[in-house]
């Protein structure tokens, strides 16, 4: 059973902007917004390898993600658990998915991924709620 509460998973399915906060080297906190589902079990969000978020997860797999509902500035969602694991998605269906989701548009647009690219999910697994609203 998750511990996200039921109340609140209409979040993943609404446009809701997600931050997402990682520990940086040296400790120092990272945040930075990102496109995110929700599968029953696992928060996933579509990102690139190589990146700061990337590096940081890698390093130290906390992480803690939070949005707000887009309709009620009240009522919010947070997420503190672990990344469990990096899924390929040298297809691009995820992101594609969550493209449609926040934008209205089929595909993400190809023009912005750099060939040499390498696009993954990350799989967080939720340890610990706090909501409002």
């Amino acid at each position: 059973m998750t511990v996200i509460p039921e109340s609140h998973r209409d979040l993943f399915d609404l446009p809701a902007v997600w931050h997402v906060a990682t520990i940086g080297p040296g400790g120092a906190p990272h945040s930075s917004p990102v496109w995110a589902g929700f599968d029953g079990t696992h928060v996933r969000f579509p990102h690139a390898e190589g990146r700061q978020k990337w590096r940081n997860l890698c390093a130290d797999d906390r992480i803690a993600i939070s949005a707000t509902d887009p309709t009620d500035s009240g009522r919010y969602l947070e997420v503190r658990g672990r990344v469990v694991a990096w899924e390929s998605d040298a297809d691009l269906g995820f992101l594609d998915a969550q493209c449609l989701k926040y934008s209205g548009v089929d595909e993400f647009p190809r023009e912005d991924i750099p060939p040499e690219q390498v696009r993954v999910i990350a799989v967080v697994e939720p340890l610990h709620c706090t909501t409002m609203g």
